[in-house]
């Protein structure tokens, strides 16, 4: 059988999902989320035309001419709700462009003649809603015409328009008039709730920092901060009734260093600090002023360290206990006793008091229930209420908690582990583990704000590790968050509406600071903010690049330490191999993500530095048979800035030839179980030690090893192939997993619940199969479907594997 796509001959961009360069293994594509479509409809022909705006408007309509603003531009409010966004853009326009107008009440007058354009930008603040459907207080519509520009819509509205006026003023200072092209702009989200989340349980940051985070969300119309406040490792807001919370919670005695959580290893310096409820406060006003709710996060009934190391007295143990020094999950939980429910009832009449938010965030997440089936009290608690288990008990206390802060006004929030044991009536579900929690309450009938690892985790690497400057795990580019649409297919029309929207989530274990967080988050930010304004339709991923690229002067304006993305064209390459030819010729086109940049690339895999050679146009690569080559780049910005070293691999291979089928063969994948907390799949593939279990598999199913966390199987045996043919792969595993055929890496996957894929040219006959996986914590799942060419992928029949 021959094989197919094109006459044997395969040109594949895999992009995202590189492997370990030094190993001939197939280069690896990441999927799993639909990516926007790409074709050219009428939409986004139209959006190609449209300014160089993020997050696109709804509608754009491009007129002739422009509007020329100079100092002799009046600005025009019409009450005091407009004046205030008049105020805006004059405060800009003065420090940016040395610019300063005039602000006066009312409209400006009747234009006199084209002659005698009248000169002006009016707001016009327009009454809100009392009953808005999702968006409606924050419509507007912009005008720009050669006589002048105006602006309409309810308050909120207003401030977003004025948004997207700042973005079609020149970044940089330049002589006047301001050139603003005629456009025509309709605009409202497509999602009422556009969310950024920050930790600050882990590390702490200073309210300036907090603040130009929220100028950077606001610039891009996300309107909810989701503030984490309270985790193991530090409680971080003033609580007046217990002064323990932050003398005792807020302080560790040291950190652990990197990621050497086991064996654990510190750094013995004590780290700690809180805001206080003034600073709080203010931090709310400055959120209010920018139409952003900020939502506070308290954690219960797990990640309570801190706050059982100030009062012990409400945990099921004894203590005592230390404030975490360590990432992960502890034991140590809330107690589900009386006293418990009180000193949080307290705690949260406090926090109720400094933010006016509808929503409250009571956390629900990773709370072992260890201490509770050992807990008299607790098995008391579940006798009494007549809760079957645990998981009852968990949703017994969110209930509680719930039905308290309703007589507070309130309602709850909570990851999606609120499920387990029954969900409380009123309460909206953060799904984080995937989307799977989120359509199951969905379709409950609950409110669901869509935040899933695999899109949304801003503290997952940017690219593939080896070319981050932090090595945090993970892998979620920029297309990859750009691609995600927050209703998932499997929601009718009327759960599709329980959808608020989704949210980008900064968990800081590894960002000790604020040149790390933006580092991390920037370009992202930008990438979810379009997800959650502009409608799917009008979405699609090379017109965000080329609109992106207008964006990186303002960031630079604002002192936004953004990662510089790679050059577009850096992709991987695979050819198979055609015939007896044993070179191929390659032709590399790039572009510089940064307007400006220079892009410095080598081909020999060295580092490219001053002395490599700088891209002018495109070039040809010679590449020989199943020789690699490596193509690295880095771009370096006019002001020094130098991006980290991006590459692909570009390569032009023979097919994998077919191996002896075992001897004695025996059905099924052999397996390996070993008992550790593995730091990376390097670690588990090279592991000696003896392992805890061993046995035949038929299938991959995890639960046949009774365990939970901290262990890791190896799978290993052989499959077989009807015919000569480039096969697909598909590797899906939470936490990391890794694919190996004839010794040979095929697949790397080191994100959390993220399907992985490759292309493997393949001989008829036995070929060996290997499989790597571990578990940390939290969701456990792997799955490997296989494809013949031009086949769709199914799971892969372990029955007829052999070892």
């Amino acid at each position: 059988m021959k094989p197919t796509l094109a006459n044997s001959r395969i040109l594949a961009r895999l992009t995202r999902a590189r492997l370990p360069l030094a190993l001939f293994g197939m280069v690896g594509a990441a999927i799993g989320v639909a990516p926007a479509a790409n074709a050219a409809t009428p939409a986004t022909q139209a959006a190609t035309l449209a300014p160089e705006l993020v997050p696109l408007p709804a509608h754009v309509q491009r007129g002739e001419g422009a509007f020329a603003l100079d100092a002799s531009t009046t600005i025009y409010a019409n009450n005091a709700e407009a004046r205030a966004v008049a105020q805006l853009l004059r405060d800009e326009l003065a420090s940016q462009q040395g610019l300063t107008l005039t602000v006066r009440s009312g409209a400006p007058k009747p234009n006199q003649g084209e002659d005698e354009p009248s000169r002006y930008v009016q707001f016009v603040a327009e009454p809100a809603s009392a009953k808005p459907g999702a968006g409606a207080n924050e419509r507007y519509r912009l005008e720009v015409t050669a006589r002048g520009i105006r602006l309409a819509g309810p308050p909120a509205g207003l401030f977003y328009g004025y948004q997207t006026l700042r973005q079609l003023l020149p970044a940089a200072r330049v002589a006047p008039p301001l050139r603003v092209g005629a456009t025509t702009i309709d605009d409202a989200p497509r999602f009422a709730y556009r969310g950024m989340h920050l930790d600050v349980g882990r590390h702490l940051f200073p309210l300036d920092f907090i603040k130009r985070y929220l100028d950077q969300m606001a610039r891009y119309k996300l309107n909810t901060f989701h503030w984490h406040l309270t985790d193991d490792q530090g409680w971080r807001l003033e609580i007046k009734r217990y002064p323990k919370l932050t003398a005792v919670g807020a302080q560790r005695k040291e950190t652990v260093v990197g990621r050497n959580i086991d064996p654990y290893v510190g750094d013995g310096q004590p780290y700690g600090g809180f805001y206080t409820q003034e600073q709080a406060r203010e931090v709310v006003a400055y959120a209010r002023a920018r139409h952003i709710t900020v939502i506070p996060e308290i954690e219960m009934p797990g990640h309570a360290l801190a706050a059982l190391a100030a009062y012990p007295e409400l945990a099921c143990t004894p203590g005592p206990f230390a404030v975490g020094t360590n990432w992960g999950v502890y034991d140590d939980i809330f107690c589900p006793k009386e006293a418990t429910f009180k000193f949080l009832e307290n705690v949260l009449d406090e926090v109720v008091a400094i933010f006016p938010a509808p929503y409250l965030h009571i956390g629900g997440d990773e709370a072992p229930k260890t201490r509770w089936k050992a807990s008299a009290e607790a098995q008391a608690v579940m006798r009494r209420e007549g809760l079957k288990d645990e998981h009852e008990l968990q949703s017994y206390f969110i209930r509680r908690m719930e039905k308290f802060l309703h007589s507070r006004g309130k309602r709850i929030i909570g990851w999606d582990e609120i499920l387990e044991g029954g969900l409380a009536p009123d309460a909206t579900v953060m799904s984080w583990r995937g989307e799977a929690g989120g359509i199951a309450a969905a379709q409950q009938g609950h409110d669901v704000v869509m935040t899933p690892t695999q899109c949304c985790y801003f503290d997952y690497g940017q690219g593939p590790a080896a070319q981050e400057q932090w090595n945090l795990g993970g892998e979620l580019s920029l297309d990859k968050v750009y691609a995600y649409d927050p209703v998932p297919a499997a929601l009718t029309a009327a759960q599709a509406r329980h959808v608020l929207g989704v949210q980008g989530n900064v968990w800081t274990e590894h960002l000790k600071t604020p040149a790390m967080v933006e580092y991390m988050v920037f370009p992202r930010l930008l990438a979810l903010a379009e997800v959650a304004w502009t409608p799917q339709a009008q979405r699609a991923w090379p017109d965000f690049q080329r609109r992106l690229r207008g964006q990186f002067a303002l960031l630079e304006r604002d002192a936004v330490g953004y990662r510089i993305p790679a050059p577009q064209g850096l992709d991987d390459a695979l050819i198979v191999q055609h015939g007896d030819a044993r070179t191929h010729r390659y032709t590399a086109t790039l572009t510089p993500a940064v307007p400006g940049a220079t892009i410095r690339y080598t081909l020999d895999g060295s580092e490219p530095g001053e002395g490599a050679a700088v891209y002018a146009a495109p070039f040809e690569v010679v590449l020989e048979l199943d020789k690699p080559v490596r193509l690295r780049a880095v771009s370096v910005l006019a002001d020094g800035r130098r991006s980290g070293v991006h590459e692909a691999l570009l390569r032009y291979r023979s097919y994998l030839p077919a191996v002896a089928k075992p001897a004695n063969p025996k059905p099924g994948l052999e397996y390996r179980v070993f008992d550790s907390m593995f730091s990376d799949l390097t670690m588990l593939h090279a592991s000696a030690r003896a392992p805890a279990q061993a046995g035949a598999a038929d299938s991959l199913d995890l639960a046949r090893f009774g365990r939970s966390r901290a262990f890791g199987v190896q799978f290993d045996g052989y499959v077989q192939v009807p015919a000569d043919g480039v096969y697909r792969f598909a590797l899906q595993g939470d936490d990391r997993s890794a694919l190996y055929l004839d010794g040979e890496q095929a697949i790397a996957n080191e994100t959390y619940d993220r399907t992985q894929q490759t292309e493997v040219p393949l001989r008829r006959g036995w070929h060996r199969l290997q499989l790597d996986w571990y578990q940390r914590e939290g969701g456990m799942s792997l799955s490997l479907r296989m494809a013949a060419p031009g086949g769709e992928l199914q799971a892969l029949d372990l029955r007829e594997a052999v070892h």
